[in-house]
């Protein structure tokens, strides 16, 4: 089964929510939990799986936070990917992964490989050194029924210099970005998607989702985006997952399927 028909399946069950895995170091003090221990990640990272299990279809670790603290955070990322997958969770590993050739294929090794001890369903990556590059990566998650999410209009207002910058014909980057994943997918109906934020004008990027292209919307909650707004924000007929993380993982360990509940009830059906 295809990573697309699998997503589209949980998200019809269980809603277009992802829940972030981000252990901030001030979101771990304000848990109780030593920042610079290790072993308060996994404990943070497997609450966050548990009160999302059944709850939601996807979550998403941000694994620059667990790889802050070296072997010992990625020990503990390992078994909180080792705990979504046993709940039945599609996991999305944002590491933003990308390069060429053969560090492409360790990276695909690592992340996107069955029985990889840091396997996901889905991974961030970054096309900035040519959506061709690539390549590799995609076919290694094609194999397997994963996918990847390409960065394409990002919120931060350094990217935008970049991904605004026009090519021979016309397009903004991001829109070719955009442009290579469709014709990917239209090739193998895998389903790779889009990292789009939330709250950046798509029109001006020329950036148009649609239903064989997911969307990975972060900026929903603290960063400014409304939940209730997803139909305004994207095309109707467009697969996103609304990324929410701060604004759920404040609510501390006891506070977080009320949390979760509540993001839910704020998404429109």
């Amino acid at each position: 089964m295809t990573f697309l028909a699998r997503l589209r399946a949980a998200v019809a069950e269980r809603g277009a929510l992802c829940v972030g895995i981000d252990p901030h170091p001030a979101l771990l003090e304000a848990w109780g939990l030593p920042g610079s221990d290790a072993p308060a990640l996994e404990r943070f990272g497997r609450a966050v799986v548990d009160a999302s299990a059944g709850r939601v279809a996807v979550v998403k670790p941000q694994v620059a936070l667990f790889e802050a603290h070296g072997a010992a955070g990625f020990a503990a990322l390992e078994r909180v990917l080792a705990d979504a997958r046993d709940a039945g969770l599609l996991v999305i590993a944002d590491a933003k992964r990308g390069d060429i050739g053969s560090t492409n294929a360790g990276y695909a090794a690592a992340w996107l490989t069955p029985g990889s001890s840091l396997e996901a369903d889905a991974l961030t990556v970054s096309p900035y050194l040519g959506a061709g590059a690539l390549t590799g990566l995609l076919e290694t998650a094609e194999r397997s029924g994963k996918a990847v999410f390409a960065l394409a209009a990002t919120s931060n207002p350094e990217a935008a210099s970049l991904q605004l910058a026009r090519t021979a014909d016309g397009r903004s980057v991001a829109a070719a970005v955009a442009a290579a994943v469709a014709e990917r997918n239209a090739r193998t109906g895998a389903g790779h998607g889009l990292v789009i934020g939330a709250t950046i004008d798509r029109a001006r990027y020329g950036l148009e989702p649609d239903a064989a292209m997911p969307v990975l919307a972060p900026g929903f909650g603290a960063q400014g985006a409304r939940l209730a707004d997803l139909r305004e924000l994207f095309p109707t007929d467009a697969l996103v997952l609304a990324s929410a993380s701060r604004s759920i993982l404040q609510a501390g360990e006891a506070g977080l399927v009320a949390a979760i509940e509540a993001a839910r009830a704020e998404l429109p059906a």
